[in-house]
């Protein structure tokens, strides 16, 4: 296949228009999207199958991203306030809830590990970010950026489709002379 209107700008122009998505009044994270964008490549490019798959993953490592947050704000100081006792509990909350986020990944519909990871590292920089329609607040934020990574495998389908590929014919071999012997390959 070959592109009648190159790749390279019709992805530039489908990443110059996240930052009308990310800068309305919603403070959106436009960056979510080339999170999920370069996962959609990184399965193999787009379909509906590997969306799918990111739309299944991405959400559960964001929640389990909003439960680290939640249990911090919660317990975060249950050793103490010193900044060591603060990150002792934090690497415990860590511990756990990364070890049920990878247990998950055990769940069919949730195999795509690297799917939830995308999403754990997109909901902690929305979140710590200042990004969502209600900075600072947990949900918000994690609504926020499970729709901006959903959108991610919708404009890597788009800036496929928006390049109107059309098939290139494979060059034909030269017709052999008459009484040649074909040569082993």
């Amino acid at each position: 296949m070959r592109d009648r209107i190159p790749h390279e700008i019709v992805a530039s122009v489908l990443a110059g228009l996240t930052a009308f998505i990310g800068g309305t009044a919603w403070n959106l994270p436009p960056w979510a999207i080339f999170v999920s964008w370069a996962g959609t490549f990184a399965l193999g490019g787009p379909s509906l199958i590997n969306a799918r798959k990111l739309w299944f993953a991405m959400p559960a490592g964001s929640t389990f991203a909003m439960l680290i947050v939640i249990a911090d704000q919660h317990i975060g100081t249950a050793f103490g306030h010193s900044r060591f006792a603060q990150d002792a509990m934090l690497a415990l909350i860590i511990l756990v809830i990364n070890s049920a986020l990878m247990y998950t990944g055990r769940i069919r519909y949730f195999a795509l590990i690297p799917g939830m990871f995308f999403g754990f590292a997109s909901y902690f920089a929305t979140f710590f970010g200042g990004f969502g329609f209600h900075s600072g607040n947990v949900l918000a934020a994690w609504v926020s950026v499970v729709a901006m990574n959903f959108l991610g495998p919708i404009f890597a389908y788009l800036s496929t489709k928006l390049a109107f590929p059309r098939p290139v014919s494979a060059p034909s071999a030269a017709p052999a002379a008459p009484g040649a012997v074909a040569e082993a390959v």
